[in-house]
């Protein structure tokens, strides 16, 4: 049983307004990416990562990540958007690891992922699930309004769920999925959908959180940093 993990890591993070990748951003010492990386292959469930960096920015990143196994970690350029980024890092999965059971797709913002819902995700798939994604409840109230700002309907969030990665696929859905995807998607699982294809859940974790703002690193640094190495990953 082989499983990968793509980490697209391309982005600017412009609003996380750092001045540099968001991935290569520090919480405590440690870029989200080395923290991303370090937590999947801590799972004990991760035997490969591969990781898309800013074109311009492959050695860079190449040398943040010196501290993992070279031959577990890979690092190729990345695209101009997240779809074309997961895209090339597929594409070099099915050359260097063609008998990979499942793949996940990960973001590098959810560096504080813990083990047990990476875990979930890879058994959900190898227990015949084609796509899995962790997903949480809605808390918030959900209005629906109309183009003046007005409120036309307060949305039942019961079904509701928000979704976090990592995103896990059987590797022939997920390339059927990327075959079949025209245009740019936030979320992988989307194009499965797209595809006619089944996605099913497992429970997220708030620990997964996406770091996108200045006030999500600010908790980060304050809360998820400083809490034992074991309730992180």
């Amino acid at each position: 049983m082989t499983v990968v993990a793509l980490v697209p890591a391309a982005g600017r993070g412009v609003r996380l307004g750092a001045g540099m990748p968001k991935a290569l951003v520090q919480v405590a010492g440690r870029s989200l990416l080395v923290r991303a990386v370090g937590g999947l292959l801590d799972s004990g469930r991760v035997h490969h990562v591969v990781v898309a960096a800013p074109p311009d920015q492959v050695d860079v990143v190449e040398r943040e990540l010196g501290e993992f196994d070279a031959a577990a970690v890979h690092v190729v350029a990345g695209g101009a958007d997240r779809t074309e980024s997961v895209r090339l890092a597929l594409a070099v999965t099915e050359r260097a690891v063609p008998d990979a059971d499942v793949v996940l797709v990960h973001d590098a913002a959810r560096a504080f992922t813990p083990p047990a819902m990476i875990g979930a995700v890879v058994d959900a798939v190898l227990g015949g699930a084609s796509a899995v994604i962790p997903v949480l409840p809605v808390a918030d109230t959900i209005k629906q309004v109309d183009e003046a700002g007005a409120v036309t309907a307060t949305v039942d969030r019961s079904p509701l769920r928000s979704v976090q990665t990592p995103q896990g696929f059987r590797p022939g859905v997920l390339r059927a999925a990327y075959d079949a995807a025209g245009d740019a998607a936030t979320d992988d699982a989307g194009l499965v959908e797209r595809a006619g294809g089944e996605v099913r859940t497992v429970p997220g974790h708030p620990n997964a959180l996406k770091i996108t703002t200045a006030f999500d690193l600010a908790v980060a640094e304050s809360v998820l940093a400083v809490e034992p190495i074991g309730e992180l990953r």
